[in-house]
């Protein structure tokens, strides 16, 4: 008996897993977000599962809101078995849920129920954590806090990025789906409630989120530009605008909080504790460069 699938997803991250899906399932429809202005020019741009789907020759539907009758009705319409979710968007209400027979499982790029929210992978370099992973879980009402049907770890590495661990979860995602589907479809595998300890949440990020308050240890600031790179990036005020911190690593060292200084040929700021040293930089209006590069032309600035 063929298994009927409607896929959820709007960003890249989504779109291995579509892929993987389609290439051996039967993916009867794919819902995503609507097409949204981007670009200095705000033209209209469709979602990256858009994009693949009709790659696919799969239909689409892009609804502003999952939440009207008239909204669901082509879920309806379509009679999925099951629905996979992964970074969709949108909450999900239980006429949506209880709609297929399997439910509605969801790939969210963390080890539930640490990092829920809807920023697990900057969450987990923010934290220091060694590891993170991919849960694919049973979803529920509650935001990401249905019973799990298995999970896979990866290493943090040292100078991983946001951007970095999103194309490695991606691609971890789409293929602990496909490991999983088979035994959750023949009842081989079952849900387990997610452990009570270890919760953790973090919500939405904002591009203000990006400028670098000193006040914070070179540690934190240092794990903050390699989350947030690379949306929205990181940033301090200097020469009255946004200097764009691309790259920093961290050495010992006492100065004042947001002391600007000079280590071993590089531009440095003085935190809370220890030394934030900036590696690649971008001024205002200009390219990318590296520290050296940067102090040789604006030395007297600095």
């Amino acid at each position: 008996m063929t298994i009927r699938i409607v896929f959820m997803g709007s960003p890249d991250f989504a779109v291995p897993a579509l892929r993987a899906l389609a290439a051996h399932y039967f993916v009867c429809g794919v819902v995503t977000q609507p097409d949204r202005p981007s670009g200095r020019g705000m033209t209209l741009s469709p979602p990256p599962v858009k994009v693949a789907a009709l790659e696919l020759g799969l239909p689409v539907f892009q609804p502003e809101k999952l939440r009207t009758p008239e909204a669901v009705q082509p879920l309806i319409d379509w009679a999925p078995d099951l629905i996979v979710v992964a970074a969709f968007g949108q909450i999900l209400r239980a006429n949506v849920l209880d709609l297929p027979r399997y439910g509605c499982v969801n790939i969210h790029a963390s080890l539930l129920p640490r990092h829920r929210g809807a920023a697990p992978i900057q969450a987990a370099i923010l934290a220091g954590d060694a590891e993170t992973g991919v849960t694919i879980m049973k979803m529920d009402v509650g935001l990401d806090t249905g019973p799990m049907i298995r999970r896979r770890s990866i290493p943090i590495e040292k100078q991983d990025t946001g951007g970095s661990l999103f194309e490695k979860l991606s691609r971890l995602g789409g293929e602990l789906l496909l490991e999983t589907l088979p035994p959750y479809l023949a009842g081989e595998i079952q849900p387990e409630p997610q452990p009570v300890e270890g919760v953790s949440y973090f919500g939405m990020i904002k591009k203000e989120d990006g400028l670098l308050a000193f006040t914070s240890t070179a540690q934190e600031l240092e794990r903050r530009v390699r989350a947030f790179s690379p949306w929205p990036g990181t940033s301090m005020p200097w020469n009255g605008g946004p200097l764009k911190i691309q790259r920093a690593h961290v050495v010992d060292g006492r100065a004042g909080v947001g002391e600007r200084l000079v280590v071993d040929g590089l531009p440095a700021v003085g935190c809370a504790a220890g030394l934030l040293v900036l590696d690649e930089l971008q001024p205002a209006g200009k390219k990318p460069m590296l520290g050296k590069a940067f102090l040789s032309g604006y030395s007297k600035d600095w």
